[in-house]
């Protein structure tokens, strides 16, 4: 197999494509983070959000978007849920009166308390997966594609790969 899921003959191997394995893994620790979580906890988006929150509690939904990937207007639907069930608080920011600056309520650090619970347990299952030795690598490896994505995005440019760097130098 070469790059992006292509054969040797050219065909397309939609089980050895990296976008496509990344988004199984996504589903499949969805799935475990809906069985470690229950109905009862919040979505794997809204953990996401609180989580984001509580680091950087008051930001802006525009900069909430920037940290957590999430769409803008999934972003905006998903607080405003939120709001109406007592988890988030928002006000108008100073700097720009346009702009809600949000913030996690005393009942939303009490759902990210027991949502992290449930993430942490679903994060230890999905890993099992793979030998131990090879874990820390894997995440490794995910975060490295992130920063490139998080470059791109701010840039236009990926990251070059370490190893590039190195030997552009010798």
């Amino acid at each position: 197999m070469s790059k992006g899921g292509r054969k040797g003959n050219g065909e397309f191997e939609l089980s050895e494509a990296p976008s496509h394995l990344i988004r199984r893994c996504q589903q499949f620790y969805g799935d475990l983070y809906a069985r470690e979580s229950g109905a009862r906890e919040l979505t794997k988006q809204q953990y996401t959000l609180l989580a984001a929150l509580e680091h950087n509690d008051g930001a802006s939904q525009t900069v909430l978007v920037e940290i957590t990937g999430i769409d803008r207007s999934t972003l905006a639907e998903m607080v405003r849920r939120m709001l109406e069930k007592g988890l988030l608080s928002r006000e108008r920011t100073e700097e720009d009166q346009r702009a809600n600056a949000v913030a996690i309520s005393p009942s939303g650090r009490k759902a990210l308390r027991s949502a992290r619970n449930a993430s942490d347990r679903a994060e230890r299952a999905l890993l099992e997966a793979l030998p131990i030795a090879e874990r820390q690598k894997f995440v490794r490896a995910l975060a490295q594609i992130a920063q490139a994505g998080e470059s791109f995005a701010a840039n236009g440019a990926a990251r070059p790969h370490k190893a590039a760097k190195r030997s552009k130098r010798s």
